[in-house]
């Protein structure tokens, strides 16, 4: 259902859930445990999300819905929708999207929470919600859109190719299929050569920073400046600059 494979500090997460990647509870509470595991494991310093089929999610499924007419149900399935997300944003390590084919719905919205976002030419995004009787999502668009073509798509449960979400600026880069997990793994490896405390803390920053006004933001970016200089792996760094070598960092 979704697989977890470490190698080289890469984690490769897998959605694989045939034949689209339908989300029901069991795969929202997998995903969840997989993200709170790479976020503690010491081998894994950056992940990415992929799929193992055609699509990339096509979002909640259907069939899986909770029973309104009981008490507590509905609350229940709501908390555990937002933690899949989440558990992705609060990764303690950078993750990367690698959208291969349709992000709809809460597909749309797991590609959101990434870090780094890249799709292939074949991908489309949308937000069917107001089609099949829901209606999520609009936080999570105002992350990615202006105004206007968030309520666009939001209204009109309107679908998008990964080139017009490029255009918008939104997401990293479009590429062929067969050169997206090639992208990722090359950024990936990129990520995971850096100091593991040093990406831990730039990830911190990103996250204040989305969240803070400048000012406030880039002084708790300050402190963690004086926090990292006082490490092994900043001095090393220092060190393999002045010497022109490569850095050997021990995440100390």
């Amino acid at each position: 259902m979704i697989h977890l494979e470490v190698s080289d500090y890469i984690a490769v997460v897998t959605l694989d859930r045939p034949p689209v990647n339908a989300m029901n509870r069991e795969m929202r509470h997998r995903l969840i445990e997989v993200f709170d595991e790479v976020s503690d494991r010491d081998d894994a310093r950056v992940a990415i999300l992929r799929s193992a089929h055609k699509v990339f999610c096509a979002g909640a499924d259907l069939k899986d819905r909770p029973d309104a007419s009981q008490p507590g149900v509905f609350g229940a399935h709501n908390r555990v929708t937002r933690e899949t997300g989440n558990s992705i944003m609060e990764c303690k390590k950078p993750v990367i999207a690698a959208v291969n084919g349709a992000a709809l719905g809460l597909g749309f919205a797991l590609m959101a929470h990434c870090d780094i976002m890249l799709a292939a030419e074949e991908a489309i995004f949308g937000m069917p919600e107001i089609d099949v009787g829901l209606a999520g999502g609009a936080a999570m668009l105002k992350s990615l859109l202006g105004r206007s073509h968030m309520r666009h798509l939001f209204f009109t449960g309107k679908r998008v190719p990964a080139s017009e979400l490029y255009r918008m600026n939104v997401i990293e880069a479009v590429l062929p299929q067969e050169k997206l997990m090639p992208e990722a793994m090359a950024i990936a490896a990129t990520i995971a050569s850096k100091s593991p405390l040093a990406i831990g803390y730039a990830k911190r920053s990103c996250d204040i920073a989305d969240l803070m006004p400048p000012r406030d933001a880039y002084r708790m970016e300050q402190d963690f400046t004086v926090a990292l200089s006082r490490t092994e792996d900043a001095q090393e760094a220092r060190r393999a600059t002045l010497e022109k070598r490569a850095p050997v960092f021990v995440g100390r």
